[in-house]
């Protein structure tokens, strides 16, 4: 009998082994379904560990609202989601970047309920250029698109389980998190030095709290600080996106553009204006003043224009 020649192709056979996985999952959620009161338990026990970890697991935002007011915007971190999918179980998550032009880098996460059959995909897409354009180095987009994807984890992830579920405890973690401290100076110090390392002076979080003093600045405060953290180094949020004032900043520009003194000073001012990027100093103004020189040739002495600093 002659040998008979199988093809088989890698896409198709790709997809086989991955509905066999997926199949083999459903079967195993469908033969040990999740306990509620137990997640709900397990949720709990996890977040309010301890205070640190309470803290972890919420961030904070302040926006503008269309009237020009403070918006407190605040939600559940990528820590929190991933308590929860611990606790909640028989998920199937995936995270990928699907997208990458240079200036913005896309990821995508699919969270797929075993149990429920509810499957929900997330894309978030953050920009990779700074604010004059340049594309970001090879390591620092690494860094974006691993931010990208957590967020995207998040989102997926809390998109699958039920608000009305976490919902439950969420008061019970934030009185965890917001719990007095045994040293509220110490916190204050703690949250300041933190700032300070990543470039916010602390005038410019006491702007920020709209508070007056160091001494101003209570425990919700300092929670709120504190998510603001989680939210930082999450990817949700920049420190020149909360701290730095637009209007703060346009003003500083206007002033540098008034004051510069040459063609040039001023080309510069406007062009730090229009990209956001701090104004050089103005080239100090020059007049011209009348000097004696030598012609060494003839031996005349003849009288030239020399620029003066004023």
């Amino acid at each position: 009998m002659e040998n008979e020649i199988i093809e088989v192709k890698q896409a198709e056979m790709l997809a086989a082994i991955n509905r066999t996985e997926v199949d083999m999952q459903i079967a195993t959620a469908k033969q040990y379904p999740r306990d509620l009161s137990q997640v709900l338990n397990k949720i709990a026990t996890f977040a309010k560990m301890d205070k640190e970890t309470a803290e972890d697991c919420f961030y904070v935002l302040r926006r503008k609202d269309r009237d020009g007011n403070d918006s407190l915007i605040e939600g559940l971190s990528v820590r929190m989601a991933e308590i929860i999918a611990s606790a909640w179980g028989n998920l199937r998550i995936q995270t990928r970047i699907i997208g990458n032009d240079g200036r913005m880098i896309t990821a995508q996460a699919m969270c797929h309920d075993l149990e429920s059959n509810v499957a929900v995909c997330k894309e978030v897409s953050r920009s990779i250029t700074t604010r004059t354009g340049k594309t970001y180095s090879q390591d620092m987009q690494i860094v974006t698109g691993n931010a990208a994807s957590s967020i995207a984890f998040r989102n997926a992830v809390l998109a699958v389980i039920p608000k009305a579920i976490t919902k439950k405890i969420i008061n019970d973690v934030k009185a965890v998190a917001m719990g007095q401290s045994i040293d509220l100076e110490q916190s204050r110090k703690n949250v300041i030095a933190y700032y300070n390392r990543v470039g916010v002076k602390t005038d410019q979080l006491l702007r920020y709290l709209g508070v007056k003093s160091i001494e101003e600045i209570d425990q919700r405060m300092i929670f709120e600080l504190r998510a603001l953290r989680n939210a930082i180094e999450e990817g949700t949020t920049t420190v020149k996106e909360t701290f730095i004032d637009p209007e703060k900043e346009a003003q500083a520009a206007a002033e540098a553009v008034k004051n510069a003194t040459t063609a040039k000073d001023k080309a510069a001012a406007a062009l730090a204006a229009a990209t956001g990027e701090a104004p050089l100093p103005a080239t100090p103004a020059v007049e011209d003043v009348e000097a004696e020189e030598i012609d060494p040739e003839t031996g005349e002495v003849k009288k030239v224009k020399k620029s003066s600093k004023k």
